[in-house]
């Protein structure tokens, strides 16, 4: 998994909530994952143009994986690093990551790959036009 700052082409900031703490006094691991999938979005919907109450098309999570490698607690500002991995005609695959402000390697890294498919039914469908310039721009 990718750790560096400078292997991202897209950041978006993150702020931290009381409630991502666990009681061991850090942000929990299964809110990484919310994180990534904001990061992720926040990319389609400002880069790609994604209107994510109208489109005709949406994004599934079918997959996804996070590495844990510091800790980080609330009330920190963090940065959501995003990339495309992997590029497909229905698919794509993110490396995503979690930085603490200013810091050059991930407190956490991972990935997710979305499948985009028609809203109404269910079924994969080629990424529009906009998006996939979008993504091509982000591919590292």
């Amino acid at each position: 998994m990718s750790s560096q700052r400078d292997q991202y082409a897209y950041f978006a900031p993150i702020t931290t909530r009381w409630h991502d703490n666990d009681i061991y006094g850090h942000v929990n691991n299964v809110v990484y994952y919310s994180y990534f999938d904001s990061v992720a979005n926040r990319f389609l919907i400002e880069q790609g143009g994604l209107d994510i109450h109208q489109a005709d098309i949406v994004g599934f999570v079918v997959n996804s994986t996070c590495h844990y490698h510091s800790p980080v607690a609330y009330p920190e500002p963090l940065e959501g690093g995003f990339k495309v991995n992997k590029l497909g005609n229905s698919s794509v695959e993110y490396g995503l990551a979690i930085f603490q402000q200013n810091a050059d390697m991930a407190s956490a890294s991972g990935s997710f790959t979305h499948v985009f498919v028609d809203r109404h039914t269910g079924k994969s469908v080629s990424i529009p036009k906009s998006i996939r310039q979008a993504l091509e721009s982000a591919i590292r």
